[in-house]
């Protein structure tokens, strides 16, 4: 590929999909600062891959996979300066909802993000609709693991939102 249609390839491809990253920062970075840190981290990696994707796979596959990637090792690069930092409340990056639904979003956000790096990549991508096969070959695992893993994570969900209740 030549590098003027690299650069322009590029670019088509960030702003197609720079929903995709900012789901993937949002999911791994509590706060502004660092979603721009890893979305930077991320387009990085994909420049650096660009010229290696093979077009057997779907696109948004291959971005996500990327993306998922960098921000585990970021996640886990920074994981000790995050363990001091304040807890800080997301922005809704929707419409407001009403006030008992808003309540629990904002849970629902907090309790993932209390998830593993793995884990809150798999219910980042069930939650984008994503199939059990689309998953497991976005994280490269088997879809057999990946519904046993879904079924867990559910499960951790659904058991943080009762005790929530119940105190």
């Amino acid at each position: 590929m030549a590098k003027h249609n690299l650069h322009q390839t590029f670019h088509e491809i960030i702003e197609q999909h720079k929903g995709l990253l900012f789901k993937v920062a949002r999911t791994y970075c509590g706060n502004e600062e660092d979603r721009q840190d890893l979305i930077q981290e991320i387009r990085i990696q994909i420049w650096k891959s660009l010229p290696k994707y093979d077009a057997n796979f779907a696109m948004t596959t291959w971005l996500y996979r990327i993306s998922i990637n960098v921000a585990i090792s970021f996640y886990r690069k920074n994981s000790i300066r995050r363990q001091y930092a304040i807890a800080e409340t997301l922005p809704p990056v929707i419409d407001p909802l009403p006030n008992d639904l808003q309540e629990k979003f904002n849970l629902l956000e907090k309790f993932i993000a209390e998830l593993n790096e793995m884990d809150k990549a798999l219910i980042m991508l069930y939650l984008e609709d994503k199939s059990y096969l689309e998953i497991s070959e976005i994280m490269g695992i088997s879809v057999s693991y990946v519904g046993t893993k879904m079924g867990r994570i559910k499960e951790k969900l659904k058991k943080r939102f009762l005790n929530h209740k119940e105190n």
